[in-house]
């Protein structure tokens, strides 16, 4: 399988910088189970071209979690997949997320918005990306 780079997402104003964002969602892909030893990475360019970022900034994601053994490179094929650390307990897969949320309801306090608010934001975002 070779997952897709809409299936990514980044943000330049969020202060982590964009190598570090693709390298925490790639674990989190892997963590998660929905990347598989074997499975490739989409191309530099078409990361790049996709996210709308500098190749390098892909390119350096890529050699980090190379030097990791997360993913090898295939000659002519691109990166793959070498690790498959599922993570089979989903009470540390949410402890991981849960300072995320903390961030994003931070936010959202900050903003103003009420509880009902938040979960609501929280809730359209779950159906635009049910999988």
């Amino acid at each position: 399988m070779t997952i897709k780079p809409a299936q990514f997402e980044v943000h330049p104003s969020s202060g982590v910088p964009i190598y570090l964002q693709i390298i925490e969602q790639i674990n989190a892909m892997i963590a998660g189970g929905n990347l598989d030893e074997g499975d490739m990475l989409p191309s530099v360019r078409q990361m790049a071209t996709e996210l709308g970022v500098n190749p390098m900034t892909i390119s350096k994601a890529y050699s980090k979690l190379e030097a990791e053994d997360i993913v090898g490179r295939v000659r002519g094929k691109g990166m793959q997949v070498q690790k498959s650390t599922h993570s089979g307990n989903s009470k540390v897969r949410m402890q991981e997320l849960k300072p995320m949320m903390e961030q994003a309801i931070v936010r959202g306090r900050q903003l103003g918005l009420s509880d009902e608010q938040i979960q609501s934001v929280v809730n359209k975002l779950l159906r635009e990306y049910k999988s």
